[in-house]
């Protein structure tokens, strides 16, 4: 969602005031050249898809190469700071980015809910592969379906007992659509 003109005053007008800024209203915000996008972020009722896909990354051992981080901060450029719902990041970004420096996940996990803009979202995706992201599962849990994008062009859609992967970057890492979604 873009915001009104009205409420300009007390919002970032740069980056770098995007970056130092704490909003009060409940909502988390992404930069896109100058434009502030706000969105509500993971809800409570979406936790378990974070912790079934935790609890994979741990049990292949995935642990020991990187995290999954939610709603992590990635520059994927100069002038775009985007939020995805669920991140991989190896341990080598991981250090790169406690020394200041921006990294791009290369497993992004959007949670899509029927409130989202589609063409922000595919925007977003967009975005995601120009920039070093190698896969993107979009996650429909009222529709239950997993979008897997290995590029912005081709898709597998899934559902009920499909495999969802995010090869080659995490080899191993496969879930059927029911296990993700209970």
């Amino acid at each position: 969602m873009v915001l009104e003109k009205e409420n300009t005053e007390d919002l970032p007008q740069t980056l770098t005031q995007f970056i130092d800024w704490e909003p009060n209203d409940g909502h988390k915000y992404e930069w896109n050249d100058g434009e502030l996008i706000k969105f509500t972020g993971m809800k409570k009722r979406e936790y378990y898809i974070f912790d079934i896909l935790n609890l994979l990354f741990i049990e292949k051992g995935y642990y020991k190469l990187g995290s999954l981080i939610s709603e992590p901060d990635v520059m994927l450029t100069a002038i775009q700071l985007r939020r995805p719902d669920i991140a991989f990041f190896t341990r080598e970004q991981i250090y790169a980015g406690q020394k200041g420096e921006d990294v791009v996940p290369q497993f992004v996990v959007e949670l899509i809910s029927p409130s989202d803009d589609i063409e922000k979202v595919e925007e977003k995706l967009v975005e995601y592969f120009k920039t070093g992201v190698k896969i993107v599962w979009h996650v429909m849990p009222r529709n239950r379906r997993v979008y897997v994008y290995t590029t912005s062009k081709t898709v597998t859609i899934c559902t009920d007992d499909d495999i969802c992967t995010a090869s080659p970057v995490l080899p191993d890492f496969e879930i059927s659509v029911n296990q993700l979604l209970g």
